[in-house]
């Protein structure tokens, strides 16, 4: 089998160009590819509210609905205005393409490389939040945590090698029975509080003062723990060209479709862990969704098909991350802020380059925290909340300098959000430092200065590489070096290539004895292939060294008149190993020429039979 029939096997048939129209996504298929990420947060969302609320005591969980409260009018804020991105910028690209084009480069790069973090801690915070789950339901894999969360990591990454028709069809049916399991769980929750049956325990309800020992930074941490709920909304505009047509509106449908559901769920988890009077587990074994459905199910069937969805949809959630980083990564790579190689799609339409990356990025994560999901939630949303921050400043210096019908309205709404989504920012950054947020706040201007300088560089390469159409292209005579280890079939096919390229042809032979110098120019000459030799005694046995030297003397002897090339013979091996046993002198050589500035080096390949 060979390499191709591998990789057919394993990523499947090469798509054509024309072919993209039917990789772009209707809304029932947009909704799990790009939602999953803010639909899973529920998973861990209300647990990390009630951790942090329980540092001062389980009289604080009260506090955990008007907290929720907040975060879901943050969500229909951000909804809104990320509505609005849409509508200006259908072209994609999301915050980073309202900051470039309002705010300039700089801030864009600042607003990409925030995404860019935040999809990757998505993919690692979701993947270790599904791992969670698992061992939720079963203690015996909390010691495989960390090889368990890298299987689905990869998983990830091959499904979305094989592109997004594909994943999307692979993807759809566990998140959609999430949001299934979720409504029901919710309405089951509901029915039990408002009845008083089942095993609701405690009376829901909103504290109107703040009570002894608890502080408004004990507060404003849980509030900063739970906005980890609402990453993943700015995926969609992100991905509007991804959308099929007419793509602006089916994303603002997907948009809207996804806040709804995102504000039933994650109020409803939060008012029944209430209800049912649930405390966070201190072990991190079992998640705070556990215990609810546990709760208003039992540890019977129903109560592990919601941790089964509940891990596919965590696993799943890092499928937002790989459609968004890819796209993103292409989108700055067209803008000479990345390696253009991010911008290139592979066989299956897919930006390969920006998918492996992510699972290279994410597993690096995962094993460093040891898939705890507590450990990376503090480096979790800073990034995200920070390119919120800077589309909404964006969208109004675009209200106001276009003052097109309505500005006025849009620019409120989006100044909004931007007061408010700077103000998370601030309180991610105060709250969450010690705990790691400082990693995310030194890493970002680094990488802002690394995009910069990729920038620089691409700048001043088309800067020397651009043409005048109207320049003559010069004619450049060469002479031709030949280094040679004997007379063999592969320096005769060298040879018959050079005398075709130039008259001027030298052979350069190296001995390392007078005595076998004067034989090769004895079998040189009886051979007579119409090629001057130059042969160098080496003294010290050094094959390189004197090359260079020559090579050197005839630069400086033909100055710009003519141009050196050095073609080196090279046999071609058809097994692997055999490479390794041949050819190393060439390596060098060709190492050590390409340096130099107007030398030529080419391989003239002689192919051996087997």
């Amino acid at each position: 089998m060979t390499s191709q029939s591998i990789k057919r096997l394993i990523l499947g048939r090469p798509l054509k160009s024309e072919e993209a129209e039917g990789e772009k996504m209707p809304m029932w298929k947009a909704l799990p590819i790009l939602s999953s990420d803010a639909l899973s947060s529920v998973a861990y969302g209300t647990e990390m509210i009630l951790l942090e609320l329980a540092t001062v005591g389980a009289f604080a969980f009260s506090f955990s609905i008007p907290i929720a409260l907040a975060i879901i009018l943050l969500i229909a804020i951000l909804i809104v205005s990320y509505r609005q991105v849409i509508d200006a910028y259908p072209q994609g690209g999301g915050a980073y393409m309202v900051a470039k084009e309002n705010l300039g480069m700089m801030w864009g790069r600042l607003a990409g490389v925030s995404l860019l973090i935040d999809y990757t801690l998505t993919v690692a915070v979701s993947i270790s939040a599904g791992v969670m789950a698992i061992t939720s339901a079963y203690h015996a894999a909390v010691p495989y945590v960390v090889p368990i969360a890298l299987l689905f990591t990869w998983f990830m990454v091959w499904m979305n090698l094989r592109g997004t028709s594909e994943s999307g069809n692979v993807f759809a049916f566990p998140t959609y029975l999430f949001i299934f399991c979720m409504l029901v769980l919710v309405g089951k929750g509901l029915f039990d509080w408002l009845t008083g049956t089942g095993h609701t325990t405690h009376s829901v309800s909103v504290p109107t003062g703040l009570p002894t020992g608890l502080t408004w930074f004990v507060l404003l941490k849980a509030f900063s723990s739970g906005c980890s709920a609402v990453t993943g909304v700015e995926a969609i505009s992100n991905a509007v060209p991804h959308f099929r047509r007419p793509a602006e509106k089916n994303a603002k449908r997907t948009m809207l479709t996804l806040g709804i559901l995102l504000a039933v769920i994650f109020g409803g988890v939060t008012i029944l862990s209430q209800a049912y009077n649930i405390h966070p587990d201190p072990t991190g074994t079992k998640s705070v969704l556990s215990m609810v459905a546990e709760a208003a199910f039992g540890r019977g069937g129903f109560y592990y098909v919601i941790q089964l969805a509940t891990t596919a949809i965590l696993t799943l959630a890092a499928n937002t991350s790989f459609n968004g980083f890819p796209i993103l990564s292409s989108i700055m790579a067209q803008d000479k802020n990345m390696p253009r190689m991010f911008s290139n799609r592979g066989d299956r339409l897919a930006f390969n380059y920006g998918i492996i990356t992510l699972g290279i990025l994410a597993s690096i994560l995962l094993i460093v925290f040891r898939g705890k999901t507590d450990a990376l939630i503090p480096l979790y949303a800073i990034g995200v909340f920070l390119s919120f921050t800077m589309a909404q400043v964006g969208l109004v210096l675009k209200w106001c300098r276009d003052k097109s019908e309505g500005w006025q309205r849009k620019a409120i709404i989006n100044g909004v959000g931007a007061f408010v989504t700077l103000c998370v920012v601030i309180i991610f950054c105060i709250t969450k430092f010690k705990e790691g947020a400082w990693i995310v706040i030194i890493i970002t201007p680094l990488l802002v200065f690394l995009l910069t300088r990729i920038s620089k560089h691409y700048d001043n390469v088309a800067k020397q590489l651009k043409v005048e159409l109207s320049e003559p292209i010069p004619v450049v005579e060469t002479v031709v070096i030949i280094p040679i280890a004997g007379i063999h079939k592969v320096v005769l096919s060298t040879i018959a290539y050079a005398k075709a390229l130039s008259p001027n042809v030298v052979a350069f032979y190296v001995a390392f004895s007078p005595e076998e110098a004067k034989k090769m120019e004895e079998r040189w000459e009886q051979w007579n292939p119409g090629v001057r030799l130059v042969v160098v005694v080496s003294r010290y046995r050094t094959l390189i060294k004197p090359l260079i030297e020559f090579i050197g003397r005839a630069e400086r002897h033909y100055g710009k008149e003519k141009r050196i090339t050095v073609l080196l013979p090279e046999f071609i091996t058809h097994k692997f190993w055999h490479r390794l046993l041949h050819n190393q002198s060439a390596f060098r050589i060709r190492t050590l020429l390409l340096n130099r500035k107007d030398v030529v080096v080419s391989t003239v390949p002689f192919h051996l039979n087997d």
